[in-house]
């Protein structure tokens, strides 16, 4: 068992979980450089937040905050992923050496998005999106979450292929907390296996998010950020026992000491089991 790790780097003054932390370049670099060196595989660069309510960013600020951080990390040798609903901040970000287009959109919010990434080399994280986060949560209606979601992002992989995104470019996101409340989270979380088994690569996000507070407290605010963090590595450790390609985390040290640990877990059954055969 093995997962990629996706560091969160917000270079934004509003994000529900770190939002001004990281809003200045040089600071914002400085912390990519120290999640890379916790063991982060990715790093993620965000200039618009997506936390319920948010409004959305011009294109034109949200280049001015991520671009610089962006180059800087990406000429430090990190693989580098921009986090992005905006076609034309998704190309800046690939010119300036990003790898990875995140949308959490999954293409949706900007047309242009698919037709501007298919003639670059970057890959495409396309996610379970029903609607901006002002409204995203009005649209949380489902008969089965996981069979629903599977099927809306088959639909976004045919989407892609038809832009002239090959499969092999794309890697799923279930949108965790985008579109769904509490149970509906748990549910999809639980049913991950029917995501993997569609083909691309899968990625998880559950980190920090108002539904692991809401299982830890009465009230989601007495859910500190220690307790989220423990509660988003014990998450990507199932994720990653289910099959998912990478999981997407602000506390990547704490995620990384997790997956190790449930690694040797698994080495240790192995071996377990290799002796009694003998």
């Amino acid at each position: 068992m093995s997962a990629v790790i996706m560091g969160i780097v917000n270079v934004t003054p509003d994000s529900f979980s770190d939002g001004g932390r990281y809003v200045d370049a040089d600071v914002a670099i400085a912390h990519g450089l120290k999640l890379r060196a916790d063991g982060a595989h990715i790093l993620d660069i965000g200039g618009e937040s997506t936390r319920p309510g948010a409004e959305r960013v011009d294109p034109r600020v949200e280049q001015e905050r991520v671009l610089p951080v962006v180059r800087a990390l990406a000429e430090a040798g990190i693989v580098v992923s921009i986090d992005t609903m905006n076609a034309s901040t998704a190309v800046a970000a690939v010119e300036a050496g990003a790898r990875i287009v995140n949308d959490v959109a999954g293409g949706l919010a900007d047309p242009e998005m698919l037709a501007a990434v298919a003639p670059t080399r970057a890959d495409l994280v396309l996610s379970h999106w029903r609607g901006h986060s002002t409204d995203m949560y009005a649209r949380a209606q489902y008969d089965d979450v996981v069979d629903e979601v599977v099927t809306e992002l088959r639909g976004r992989v045919e989407a892609a292929a038809t832009a002239g995104i090959a499969p092999s470019r794309v890697i799923l996101d279930p949108g965790i907390g985008f579109g769904k409340k509490g149970a509906q989270n748990w549910a999809m979380l639980r049913g991950l296996e029917r995501l993997v088994r569609v083909g691309p690569r899968v990625l998880v996000g559950t980190s920090r998010k108002r539904f692991l507070a809401e299982t830890l407290a009465d009230d989601p605010a007495d859910a500190d950020e220690a307790q989220r963090d423990l509660a988003t590595a014990v998450t990507s450790v199932l994720a990653a026992q289910a099959g998912v390609w990478g999981v997407r985390v602000h506390d990547v040290a704490g995620t990384r000491d997790a997956l190790t640990v449930a690694r040797s877990w698994e080495e240790g059954s192995r071996w377990t089991s290799s002796t009694r055969s003998r």
